[in-house]
């Protein structure tokens, strides 16, 4: 049996048709349409007719795709850009009467939730209590658990795209005092959430997401082409050098460092200030990079625990869309813990 899952981010549309008979989610095929909606939306700002008319061909697409390699369809999902815009309930509408996806929008925490899932099941049983961190385009997500699912779970605006909107978007590259003026914004946003994993002491400390994998590239790491298996770790002290590497050069030079791509170049230089803070004040000096991170976790609780949690998601998501006008009402998903 082949599941598809589709993820629709800030940059672009992912997606994964995995093998999943035997347990375990082995992907066949993967695929990407890029889409940027981080640079077409303003924070707050409804998402515009144009990257409405992108986000239903991107979405399209993956679709088609999916079928084309025998995937039921796609458990399809968008994050904070389209999760927080004011008319999301409409976007969302239009995706599923033009492509026949049911694209839904997840609560930050339960993003989290599934990324844990997710990067437990990648390190496995022996990495003991874990501390997760996540960086999107428009939220950091970060978990702490014992066991399957985390013991708490939260989700920030702190995505480096919006961050950079927010305080990078006059200068390129931005003044000293505006990147201690991002820091101190990440330190006062992040000061419980990081007080409460410093407590909880973790053994492990795993990072997830393409910021972390680009920032672990540019500070040493084996690059994508070795293969998931590799072990690669970011410590704190590296990724404070590499902020003073970033925030020298304008973004068109940025893409030139080791592993910051070109659509990403612009809020690399935030995503490394939030990545640093985060460490700094949780205590955590090294993260693993994981290469499981969302999709995987929603493709992990699809095959763990049965259709039904998903089924819920989108009838949720469904009565939601039809009482669009309402405004922005958060989803509540059953995640039995154990």
């Amino acid at each position: 049996m082949r599941t598809s899952v589709m993820d629709v981010g800030s940059k672009t549309v992912r997606l994964v048709v995995s093998d999943t008979e035997g347990g375990a989610p082995l992907p066949v095929h993967t695929a990407k349409w890029p889409l940027r909606l981080s640079e077409q939306v303003t924070p707050g700002a409804p998402i515009p007719e144009r990257a409405v008319e992108d986000l239903v061909d991107a979405v399209a697409a993956a679709n088609d795709t999916a079928a084309r390699w025998g995937a039921s369809g796609p458990l399809a999902f968008a994050t904070t850009v389209v999760r927080t815009a004011p008319n999301r309930q409409e976007v969302l509408g239009t995706v599923r009467a033009r492509t026949g996806v049911a694209l839904c929008t997840l609560p930050g925490d339960v993003e989290a939730e599934l990324t844990f899932l997710a990067a437990r099941r990648w390190m496995g049983w022996r990495s003991g209590p874990l501390a997760l961190l996540d960086i999107g385009g428009g939220s950091l997500e970060a978990a702490f658990g014992r066991g399957r699912l985390p013991d708490f779970a939260a989700s920030l605006p702190l995505g480096a795209a919006r961050l950079t909107h927010e305080y990078f978007v006059d200068h390129d590259p931005p003044s000293p005092e505006q990147v201690r003026a991002l820091r101190r914004r990440v330190r006062h946003q992040l000061r419980d959430v990081a007080a409460r994993i410093r407590w909880e002491g973790p053994r492990t400390a795993v990072a997830t997401s393409r910021t972390f994998q680009q920032l672990g590239r540019l500070c040493g790491a084996a690059p994508g082409r070795h293969g998931p298996f590799v072990e690669r770790q970011l410590s704190s002290a590296d990724l404070r050098g590499a902020i003073d590497r970033l925030a020298a050069l304008p973004a068109a030079e940025r893409a030139r460092l080791p592993g910051i791509s070109a659509p990403r170049s612009v809020q690399s230089l935030a995503g490394a200030v939030v990545a640093h803070t985060a460490m700094k004040l949780t205590g955590l000096r090294t993260v693993t990079i994981c290469p499981w991170a969302l999709r995987e976790g929603v493709l992990l609780r699809h095959i763990e625990d049965g259709p039904s949690w998903w089924a819920e998601v989108t009838r949720l998501n469904e009565e939601e869309t039809a009482g669009a006008g309402a405004g922005p009402v958060p989803l509540r998903v059953a995640t039995p813990h154990g």
